[in-house]
């Protein structure tokens, strides 16, 4: 077998080209990593907005929180489920909550986004026992005062304690809190009490969706079946955790199919630069590759050489990549959701598993890239070879 010295040093000489191949893979490396990244971080932040022991109810026939639209009375019906928590107190743990879209100025650029407004009621912080405010106060029940999530902090116009965002005309908030939510989407939306939004927007006397707080998350079978049983109602039941999963896919699926057709094109380009690499490197050492067949190595190990030597081309381009990608990590990126249509905050999460398939992807069009080349080097009669 040829030692491994021998191919590192062949790279080494060949500086220009070999930093070229190393830099196109590392570049679709990133690409690929960043995208899988980013998806994992929608599914991520979607995901952490949903548990397992709490139900959503919408309208039935619609599947997001925006469209339906929910009468104030059957709150108070679905509230009295069979398996539904009480606090302290003995009243259900249970809210109704209205949801509209707004259009707001974003900071530092001349464009808009929808921004997302959930309509609370007084309960909210201790029906959802991750939140916490990290600045400023809770909004007062009935008050005009709004708490924004933190990720949208800074990202909008009036979007700071003590500003205020016009809800309609003569309908202004003031932001008097900030609030986190352990990296849900939660974090992207502004509370406002109920009542005080649904009387800017004429939606009195309903709600977009209600949820319920399980007493076990294996009681949800029952819920679910008391919901739907009466089909005058028109009601239907989620798992919080399984909503939010079905609104990530869109979204998530969209990002990693971009994605991969973009480092799918790029990688065809590191593959075909590696090739010429390993073409050119094969042309300028058949003297080199004579005489090793001359002094007793097989066409299978010439063949192995070179493939090896290809793949050390591709995992140091995939290492660089996938380092380069990690800082990623760091960056906030802003995208509207499929499904509300409006805009959320998302973080790139990496992860070993996406790192382990970028690496792999690299040893992929290492592999490929370096096989006609290894090929080739392997047929090289060491007779010509030396005559050339």
């Amino acid at each position: 077998m040829i030692p491994v010295i021998y191919n590192v040093r062949s790279l080494m000489v060949r500086k220009t080209t070999t930093f070229a191949s190393v830099l196109g893979i590392a570049l679709v490396v990133f690409v690929l990593a960043a995208a899988l990244m980013l998806s994992e971080g929608i599914k991520r932040t979607l995901g952490k907005s949903g548990a397992a022991d709490v139900a959503i109810v919408l309208r039935k026939g619609n599947d997001a929180e925006l469209s339906s639209t929910i009468d104030d009375p059957q709150v108070g019906l679905i509230l009295s489920a069979p398996g539904v928590k009480k606090d302290a107190k003995g009243q259900p743990l249970g809210v109704g909550e209205t949801l509209v879209v707004l259009a707001l100025d974003k900071v530092g650029t001349t464009g808009i986004s929808n921004v997302q407004f959930r309509g609370v009621t007084d309960n909210v912080m201790d029906f959802r026992g991750e939140t916490r405010l990290i600045d400023g106060r809770p909004l007062k029940p009935g008050s005009e005062e709004a708490m924004i999530g933190k990720r949208l902090r800074g990202r909008f116009k009036g979007m700071e304690l003590g500003q205020k965002i016009e809800l309609r005309k003569n309908h202004p908030a003031t932001i008097v809190g900030v609030f986190e939510d352990g990296g849900s989407s939660f974090e992207s939306e502004v509370w406002i009490d109920r009542d005080t939004l649904r009387a800017a927007f004429g939606r009195q006397g309903s709600v977009s969706s209600v949820r319920i707080k399980l007493e076990q998350p294996s009681q949800y079978e029952s819920f679910a079946a008391f919901v739907g049983q009466d089909k005058q109602l028109g009601l239907e039941s989620f798992r919080e955790s399984d909503y939010y999963a079905k609104q990530s896919e869109g979204t998530s699926d969209f990002i990693s199919i971009i994605g991969k057709l973009i480092a799918f094109f790029f990688g065809v380009g590191a593959m075909i630069g590696a090739m010429i690499t390993m073409h050119a490197s094969v042309a300028d050492r058949q003297r080199e590759i004579g005489t090793l067949r001359a002094i007793g190595f097989s066409r299978s190990g010439i063949l192995f050489s070179f493939l090896l030597e290809a793949l050390l081309l591709a995992m140091a381009g995939g290492v660089i990549g996938g380092a380069v990608s990690l800082s990623m990590g760091f960056v906030k990126f802003s995208m509207l959701n499929l499904q509300s249509w409006s805009e959320i905050v998302f973080s790139f999460t990496p992860t070993s598993a996406i790192l382990i398939r970028s690496l792999f992807w690299a040893g992929v069009m290492g592999f490929f890239g370096g096989l006609f080349p290894a090929i080739r080097a392997a047929r090289i009669s060491p007779v010509e070879a030396m005559r050339g």
